[in-house]
């Protein structure tokens, strides 16, 4: 089960951090990605990390400005989201893939879902 939360309103070029708890059974195999929807558009891909070896990987339009990272003892992912724009309002998911595929930026690659954390930026 995934737990995600740190969504809220903050001003353009603002800061939030989200979270994402991992409970019950983990593994080191596991990758962990965030997505977006924003009203009207098909979810996306943010960025996402390997347990494993950490390596990170961010989609162009928020590289630089978010930083994704982990907490392996406490089973949780951070998004550390910096100059926040308007257009990055969206509700936040993040997922697991449990066999870390190749195509991390696909939402099909993974297997467990979070609820969904509402961010919003206002210009």
């Amino acid at each position: 089960q995934l737990q995600a939360c740190g969504g809220g309103l903050v001003q353009a070029g603002g800061s939030l951090r989200l979270s994402c708890a991992a409970s019950g059974r983990t593994s080191s195999s596991y990758t962990t990605g965030w997505f977006r929807q924003a009203p009207g558009k098909e979810r996306e891909f943010v960025a996402a990390i390997k347990w494993s070896g950490g390596r990170t990987y961010y989609s162009d339009s928020v590289k630089g400005r978010f930083t994704i990272s982990r907490d392996n003892a406490k089973n949780t992912v951070y998004l550390q989201m910096s100059s926040l724009k308007p257009e990055d309002t969206a509700v936040y998911y993040c997922a697991v893939d449990r066999y870390s595929g190749t195509y991390y930026y696909l939402d099909r690659e993974y297997d467990y879902w979070g609820q969904g954390t509402l961010v919003t930026v206002s210009s």
